[in-house]
C-alpha cells in the first residue's frame, strides 16, 4: 500500500486540509493518508499552538469516517519531534509500505533547514501543495518532487486563529464537530 504521510500542527484542522487529503486519496496513486500531529514543530514558535492532546483529537474528529483517512499518533513518543526520526520509527512499524510525504508550498522553502533534509530528499516522493500565485524552488528539479494539481483552497490555520480572535465567524472552514469541540473549550479567544 502506498501512505501519504500528511505532517502538520493542524492547530487547527480546518476543511481545507480535509479536502487536500480526499483529493490524494481519491484522484492520485495514494491508498491512504496518515495525518501525523507535530507535538511541537522545532521550526516554529509555540505561540497560539493548542495542547497536542487537543489538536490530535480534532484530526481525529475531522477524518471521522473517511475510510482512507486516519491519524497516526507517532510524533508524541519523539521528542523533538524531527521528520526523519519520525519517519525511522514509521520505516519500521510498517515495513512492507510505501510512504509519500505532503507539505506545503511554505514548508518546501523551509526544507534545507529540517534534521537530515538530504536523506528525506534522496528517500522518499514529496508532493507539495501549492498557493494561489506562481513560485519556484530548487527543490523542483529533483524528479520526487511533485506539485499537486489539487483544488486551490485559501483557508490557513493562522486566519482561523487571527479570525477568532477578532470574533469573527469561521465556522463554516471546519467540520461541524470541530468547530463544536473548538467552542466547547473556547480555544483561541484573547
Amino acid at each position: 500500500m502506498r501512505i501519504g504521510l500528511f505532517f502538520g500542527s493542524f492547530n487547527p484542522i480546518h476543511l481545507g486540509h480535509v479536502i487536500l487529503a480526499n483529493h490524494i486519496v481519491e484522484f492520485l496513486d495514494i491508498d491512504h493518508i496518515w495525518f501525523v500531529v507535530s507535538p511541537k514543530n522545532p521550526l516554529k514558535k509555540k505561540r497560539n499552538l493548542l495542547d497536542y492532546v487537543h489538536r490530535i483529537k480534532m484530526v481525529r474528529i475531522a477524518v471521522e469516517g473517511y475510510k482512507k483517512m486516519s491519524v497516526l499518533d507517532i510524533e508524541s513518543e519523539c521528542s523533538p519531534s524531527y521528520t526523519i526520526h519520525t519517519l525511522d520509527v514509521i520505516e519500521k512499524r510498517y515495513p512492507k509500505e510505501k510512504f509519500t510525504l505532503i507539505i506545503g508550498r511554505d514548508t518546501l522553502y523551509s526544507l534545507k533547514k529540517w534534521k537530515s533534509y538530504k536523506t528525506i530528499l534522496n528517500k522518499y516522493d514529496i508532493f507539495v501543495y501549492p498557493r494561489i500565485g506562481s513560485f519556484s524552488n530548487p527543490f523542483f528539479k529533483k524528479e520526487n518532487i511533485y506539485l499537486l494539481k489539487a483544488p486551490m483552497i485559501e483557508i490557513s490555520s493562522s486566519f482561523i486563529r487571527n479570525s477568532i480572535q477578532k470574533g469573527k465567524n469561521i465556522k463554516p472552514l471546519l467540520q461541524p464537530k470541530v468547530w463544536k469541540y473548538m467552542k466547547k473549550h473556547k480555544f483561541y479567544r484573547k
